[in-house]
């Protein structure tokens, strides 16, 4: 394949569609797919529509949407005719999706028939032009919530009406889009409640992708299916821009991913490649696995030694992997910090999973590697040519903060030019906000955010996320957070009932004994914990969460809502 004449979306498509054209391309698990040159028909036709209805060159276009193969072409039409795309998460609550509609001044924005609801009937002003993503039509500002079914069903563009006329869309676009021009303005859902702008070029976006082909092939012969929100940087770049710069082919569900969903998809795609956050396996793992490797009293002791143990998890590696479709060569894992022993599982198993550290604001990639080079417990290794140092590095540990320079990172926060500045070091390089430490071969391990640290009287620096690790290797616990409350250290637990309900037969006993049972359970969590780690890192308070903790689409704790 021939090099990018310029490393931007327009050409890296381009190039794609003239090199693979009849290939798959995009396409719902129960759908007929789009192929490249389907795709070619489809984002020049909704560039004419984008034109026709005022959209130039430099203004934004936002996108509130599910996933689904329009979600792709409307992607790449915006930043191919040189207008800035905004993906919005549809799990941002109303009041954050008109922010960012108000903050981003979107001039159009394409909106599926599930997520209208959410801003067709606001007072926006100015209003945006809307266009239905299911269909690309034409939405009639405040139209009638009895009007828009007939709306909805009209047709829109469609590959058949592309075909039946002449077309000459390409003519219109009379901007060179530029490498260093914003091709993504991507608001981010913060553990800390706080949303900005991130403002990414086309270069940052296309050599993110490129440096990570670097450490992970992908070729027009793979098939991922997606289950992570396009509108995230981590699903966006990695598991939709760098499959379409080489030809492969993606498929959508229709439903959330649960098992019963997401199983009988992967029979039948037989993905290659699948990209998910740690929650995904550690439930798998916590529900699924665990359970039936320690079921019984015999196979509990035999899970106890190590020797046995990996060849147990060999054997669940095995059926996970015929799970999956059997032909997976990479489970990609970000977002979050993966659990202790839900990694050993995958390691021990030789599943060919990988780990990779990255943020919205370096578009994401920062680190990872193939499954073959995993070392346990570390997000791989720096990508090529990316400067990155550890920063103000404990003097025992080496620990400090992850800064980086590099093609990746991204232009700044948009019309907040403050804390642009404050993201930067005084010699350029951007502060990550996140505490690791650099080892042999430049592999990288995550130990933290600089925020969630927790300072000990006697003057040490406590990780919550190691000792999160620790309370989450025990069979009843599915997540918790670890947090400092008037100087002592506490950890909040979400329990799993249904381990519990099989050990203690938890349903069927009084209110009275269930809390005796709580109240030891926790103790006993405490007391596990509290053994394997240093004597001013210990727990001295435990509460049970009642309810999942509230998360952002990555699946990490929004941590501010809990302290």
């Amino acid at each position: 394949m021939r090099n990018l004449e310029k490393y931007t979306l327009k050409a890296m498509i381009d190039r794609t569609i003239e090199n693979f054209g009849e290939r798959p391309a995009l396409s719902m698990v129960e759908g007929q797919s789009l192929t490249y040159n389907d795709l070619r028909l489809m984002i020049d036709e909704v560039i004419a529509l984008m034109i026709s209805s005022g959209v130039a060159p430099g203004d934004r276009v936002a996108i509130l949407s599910q996933n689904m193969p329009h979600w792709g072409v409307a992607y790449l039409a915006i930043t191919s005719m040189g207008a800035i795309v905004v993906p919005i998460l549809v799990d941002f609550h109303n009041t954050e999706i008109l922010h960012i509609l108000k903050h981003s001044g979107a001039k159009l924005v394409f909106v599926s028939e599930t997520q209208y609801e959410k801003i067709g009937y606001s007072e926006l002003e100015p209003y945006p032009v809307m266009v239905n993503l299911d269909s690309f039509n034409l939405i009639p500002p405040q139209i009638s919530r009895d009007r828009l079914k007939d709306v909805i069903r009209e047709g829109g563009i469609t590959l058949q009406k592309i075909r039946n006329k002449a077309f000459k869309a390409v003519g219109l676009i009379k901007t060179e889009v530029q490498e260093d021009d914003i091709a993504a303005l991507i608001y981010t859902s913060g553990t800390t409640g706080s949303s900005k702008g991130v403002m990414l070029t086309h270069r940052n976006l296309v050599m993110d992708a490129i440096l990570t082909l670097g450490i992970q092939k992908l070729d027009e012969n793979d098939r991922l299916i997606s289950v992570l929100p396009l509108s995230h940087t981590y699903e966006c770049t990695i598991g939709f821009i760098i499959p379409m710069m080489q030809g492969a082919a993606i498929y959508y569900l229709d439903k959330p991913p649960t098992a019963r969903i997401l199983i009988p998809a992967m029979q039948k795609i037989k993905p290659t490649m699948i990209l998910t956050v740690p929650l995904i396996i550690e439930k798998i793992f916590k529900l699924q696995i665990h359970p039936q490797l320690t079921g019984n009293i015999v196979y509990r002791e035999l899970y106890k030694i190590p020797a046995t143990r990996k060849l147990l998890h060999k054997v669940a590696g095995k059926k996970l992997m015929k799970t999956f479709g059997g032909c997976l060569h990479f489970y990609g894992i970000g977002g979050a910090l993966l659990a202790h022993d839900v990694e050993r599982f995958l390691f021990e198993a030789g599943f060919p999973y990988a780990i990779g550290y990255g943020l919205t604001e370096t578009s994401p990639l920062i680190a990872g590697c193939t499954p073959a080079l995993v070392k346990f417990r570390s997000t791989g290794t720096i990508l090529d040519t990316l400067d990155v140092r550890i920063a103000n590095p404990d003097k025992v540990t080496g620990i400090g903060e992850i800064q980086i320079k590099g093609v990746t990172v991204m232009k700044g926060y948009y019309k907040d030019k403050e804390k642009t500045e404050q993201a930067f070091t005084p010699d350029g390089y951007f502060k990550t906000g996140d505490l690791g430490i650099i080892k042999k071969h430049r592999y990288l391990y995550i130990k933290g955010r600089i925020k969630n640290v927790i300072v000990a009287a006697s003057g040490e620096n406590i990780y919550p996320e190691e000792i999160e690790a620790r309370i989450n290797e025990h069979e009843t616990v599915l997540e918790s957070m670890v947090y400092e409350s008037g100087g002592q250290i506490v950890a909040r637990v979400f329990l799993n009932y249904e381990i519990l309900d099989k050990t203690h037969n938890f349903t069927k006993i009084s209110v009275v004994q269930a809390e005796k049972l709580l109240e030891k359970l926790l103790e006993e969590i405490r007391s596990q914990v509290n053994a394997k780690g240093a004597s001013f890192s210990r727990i001295h308070k435990m509460i049970e969460q009642k309810e999942p903790f509230e998360k952002t689409p990555t699946q990490k704790i929004k941590r501010f809502l809990y302290q």
